[in-house]
């Protein structure tokens, strides 16, 4: 890679767009001819659970991107060496994979960095059509436009972000916020979603409603999604660390229930990759604080999963849909735990990495749409 190569390199922004609206225009034709005839609420949530399926695509090859090291197969940005494509930069990548065979650069790494690329510029044009549609049927659509309108921006951040993980070479808070803020946008487009369904006739009260304290089981399905943000807040600082085979062994690490760590180093937020605040090389006692920490953690989101399903079960309002969602909580809660026990004694292989960021995502879908339902919905939803 040579030095000379410059970090922002606008010149195939137009193309990049042209690109990411064709890429666009397929799920939008589909939903257009789908519901042509149909409410423009509903025709608003179908445009809206189509960008919510896409964006969750996007967050797992975003997670396949990063696990196969192919964050910098192209050192500068939105382009790849300036062209919208790998086939324009061939020459480039040539040269820096003949100076360095295994990367960061090569033919294969710079196509899968493009098409995450590719992606989410569809994911972005689908967003600001979802924002323009939204405007323009604000007077017949009982939701409020800035929602979307919020998502655009959100989405244009995230943009951001991505950009400064290539230019600022795979900074550890900068790639943990990028993750973070894909995830983010998984519950603002949820949801919207599960706002437009209650508001299309299809659910005229909260999940809970018929509860003698719903408020209870609001807070409670809200701490959840908060101990499951810290959580995944801290998978992705193993993951962005490579601290993942930092313990190799389960459920004890180096063979010890408390293993020497050094939370200071570990958990600094201003430093470069495999580096500490100190500019010196990230000792193993960091990286097993790392890891550790975030084990320790998953056990207690693992029995506040539980508990809820159990509660959801057993004391629940309407135990019929109640106990769909305890069975989908106990479902993601043991998924997570034998993709992440995988990811340990199996040495992290490539499937179950991507699967564990699959199934956070799932779960935070999934509580923003259990606490859409635990709440009632009197008036329009607003941000």
């Amino acid at each position: 890679m040579s030095e000379a190569t410059p970090l922002w390199n606008l010149a195939p922004v137009v193309r990049l767009a042209l690109l990411g609206l064709l890429l666009a225009s397929a799920p939008l034709a589909w939903v257009w001819l789908r519901h042509r005839r149909g409410e423009p609420v509903r025709r608003l949530r179908a445009l809206t659970l189509v960008t919510l399926f896409l964006t969750f695509d996007l967050v797992l090859f975003g997670a396949f991107t990063r696990l196969t090291d192919s964050g910098l197969g192209c050192p500068d940005w939105p382009g790849c060496y300036g062209s919208v494509s790998p086939v324009g930069a061939a020459s480039q990548i040539n040269a820096a994979e003949l100076q360095m065979p295994d990367g960061p650069v090569t033919t294969e790494k710079a196509w899968i960095e493009m098409i995450h690329r590719y992606l989410a510029t569809a994911v972005g044009v689908l967003i600001l059509v979802m924002t323009a549609t939204a405007w323009t049927l604000r007077r017949t659509v009982p939701v409020s436009p800035w929602w979307p309108t919020a998502t655009l921006v959100w989405v244009c951040l995230q943009g951001l972000f991505g950009a400064l993980t290539v230019t600022m070479k795979l900074y550890p808070a900068i790639v943990t916020t990028h993750l973070l803020g894909g995830l983010g946008l998984l519950v603002l487009l949820a949801l919207q979603a599960e706002g437009y369904r209650q508001r299309g006739g299809q659910s005229q009260a909260g999940f809970f409603d018929a509860a003698a304290r719903p408020a209870r089981w609001r807070a409670a399905v809200l701490g959840l999604a908060l101990l499951s943000a810290l959580q995944i807040a801290l998978g992705g600082w193993v993951s962005t660390n490579y601290a993942v085979l930092a313990c190799t062994d389960f459920p004890t690490c180096h063979g010890q229930w408390w293993p020497p760590m050094d939370f200071t180093e570990g958990f600094a937020p201003f430093r470069h990759l495999g580096l500490n605040a100190q500019g010196t090389a990230l000792e193993m006692d960091a990286l097993t604080a790392i890891h550790y920490t975030h084990r320790l953690m998953a056990y207690g989101l693992l029995a506040a999963l539980l508990a809820l399903a159990w509660a959801l079960w057993q004391r629940a309002p309407q135990p019929q849909a109640a106990r769909g969602w305890a069975l989908f909580l106990a479902g993601v809660a043991l998924w997570q735990a034998a993709t992440g026990v995988s990811n340990v004694v199996l040495g992290w292989p490539l499937v179950a990495a991507v699967s564990h960021t699959g199934g956070a995502a799932v779960l935070v879908v999934g509580l923003a749409t259990l606490w859409m339902r635990a709440r009632s919905v009197e008036s329009r939803l607003e941000p």
